[in-house]
């Protein structure tokens, strides 16, 4: 439940100047309109689930993005029933909209949007009802261009550069060709960015989001009341942990607290998690987490 000092789950992902929305709870447009961000940016809502405290934010979402100038489509992606949830929230509030809405329905895993540079997939978790969760995976860059090799192979410094940079080979005066691998460095990751919740122990939630550069997971409970997370499907701030450990990812946030604690209480929340895995942290409303690239 939404608290004074705590807003329902919403993760905003910025990537060059694009937007993506990871659940949208109630409230979600207020905390927006406090970070000056541009809604108009957002190109899809990924919903993990259908339980309310997840997705009813949408309706006043859709409506907003009808009072810009919004010429690209907004893309819906989420579990069975995400379409008849938009459709209604549409029909029943006699919604004016000025643009694409493009609902798709996920029923597992699977690469469910691209861009350029990127791709997002989706795995699915076990909860009350269908959840799941989703990655924003870079592709891989280029590596390092080394001047020194490139001179040292008599390329002038210029537009040749250039083209060897992009991945393409170049000819010589000479006649020599040069290949891109000739003057680069190993091709390097891109970043990765994770996020679950609501969901049981999955066993192979650790490989899916294996090498994030950031996981935001629900830490719902504290071992105390383990018994009472998977009776109710949640996860424990220590089974968050855990996924991130076996996961081999840079930072753990720990979202979607039970509202019963207190901040004393989450604070003991973090403890538990950052004794398994000490680079956790909790997420707090309008934080703001850089994601830099891995050198």
């Amino acid at each position: 439940m939404p608290l004074p000092s705590r807003s329902l789950t919403s993760v905003l992902l910025r990537r060059e100047g694009e937007l993506f929305l990871f659940d949208c709870g109630e409230g979600t447009q207020v905390s927006l309109r406090r970070l000056a961000l541009r809604w108009k940016k957002i190109s899809a809502i990924f919903v993990s689930h259908t339980h309310a405290d997840h997705v009813t934010g949408i309706p006043g979402m859709l409506m907003l993005s009808s009072q810009v100038e919004r010429d690209d489509p907004l893309y819906v992606i989420g579990p069975p029933r995400i379409k008849e949830y938009v459709q209604a929230s549409r029909k029943i509030l006699d919604m004016y909209i000025n643009y694409e809405i493009v609902v798709k329905e996920v029923f597992g895993e699977e690469t469910v949007f691209e861009g350029d540079g990127f791709k997002i997939r989706s795995y699915p978790l076990y909860h009350t009802k269908p959840c799941l969760a989703f990655c924003l995976e870079e592709d891989m860059r280029a590596g390092v261009f080394d001047p020194e090799a490139a001179g040292a192979l008599g390329i002038p410094r210029g537009p040749l550069w250039s083209t060897l940079q992009a991945g393409t080979p170049v000819r010589l005066n000479s006649g020599a060709e040069v290949k891109p691998e000739q003057v680069m460095g190993p091709r390097r990751a891109g970043r990765k960015f994770s996020f679950i919740t609501d969901t049981t122990w999955v066993p192979g939630a650790p490989e899916f989001i294996r090498d994030s550069d950031l996981l935001i997971c629900e830490g719902m409970f504290g071992e105390e009341l383990a018994e009472d997370a998977a009776e109710k499907k949640h996860l424990t701030a220590v089974q968050a942990a855990q996924i991130a450990r076996q996961g081999r990812v840079g930072r753990l946030g720990l979202i979607h607290y039970s509202p019963r604690y207190t901040e004393r209480d989450l604070r003991n929340l973090l403890n538990q998690a950052k004794k398994i895995f000490p680079r956790t942290f909790l997420t707090r409303d309008l934080q703001i987490i850089d994601l830099p690239y891995r050198e």
